[in-house]
């Protein structure tokens, strides 16, 4: 089964209050976090999986083509290292994302298409969503009919909704929609507003549904790059 949508299973999630959507205006702190494989700082992971690193959710999922290296820190960064991959995704954030406000630093190299930036998902409607700051040589996410544009943290994103059809989600293979904002120009560091995006979405009909995880997002597929990110709650990034 292709695990990069359905590494974290819904029926783990007792709380979906808040998440990667709109019905999040109780952020969860990073050590509420739902318990997962804690691990010992500095570690490197390359298998698929989720878990806790630091209090911080993590998450990390390779089609197994090529190398894909993630190294947690046992705070709030990760870095990753890939080389010929197929297709990957990784980040660290929150178990149950929100519409608050993200700090990130960091860097991304990338010959290949990608993002960096920040990643999530809702349920009831299931939807994938993007808020991209950065993307790789070969394209970024963007796809599907742009519908408009957002103002946000001082630059101006342009937004697309897509639909998937029987691809892998976190409710194992389905249809649903992505949503995707993607900064007009890009940076590896800054603050996001995350909630003008849901904002904007919901003012195109676009409608998010009860949270799931949020992270902030390395992906990367043809190609081969290494990024590094630290992410917190709050501005000032």
């Amino acid at each position: 089964m292709n695990l990069k949508r359905s590494i974290v299973p819904l029926t783990a999630i007792a709380f979906l209050s808040v998440g990667c959507g709109s019905d999040t205006t109780g952020a969860t702190a990073p050590n509420d976090a739902a318990k997962a494989t804690a691990i010992t700082s500095s570690q490197t992971i390359t298998s698929n999986q989720t878990g806790t690193d630091g209090g911080y959710f993590y998450s990390f999922w390779t089609n197994g083509n090529g190398s894909v290296r993630m190294t947690l820190d046992g705070s709030n960064g990760y870095s990753v290292q890939w080389s010929n991959a197929g297709d990957f995704t990784c980040g660290k954030g929150w178990r149950v994302g929100s519409g608050h406000t993200i700090s990130y630093s960091g860097s991304y190299s990338n010959s290949g298409g990608g993002a960096f930036g920040v990643y999530g998902w809702t349920t009831n409607p299931l939807v994938e969503y993007y808020i991209v700051e950065g993307w790789g040589r070969g394209g970024s996410p963007a796809q599907g009919a742009h519908v408009g544009t957002v103002t946000s943290d001082g630059a101006t994103y342009d937004i697309y909704k897509h639909q998937q059809v029987d691809q892998p989600s976190i409710q194992g293979t389905a249809t649903f929609w992505q949503y995707i904002s993607v900064r007009q120009s890009q940076r590896t560091s800054g603050t996001i507003t995350v909630q003008n995006h849901f904002n904007a979405w919901a003012n195109l009909g676009m409608n998010l549904g009860s949270q799931n995880y949020q992270i902030l997002l390395t992906e990367g597929w043809n190609g081969s790059g290494s990024a590094s990110a630290k992410v917190s709650e709050g501005g000032g990034g």
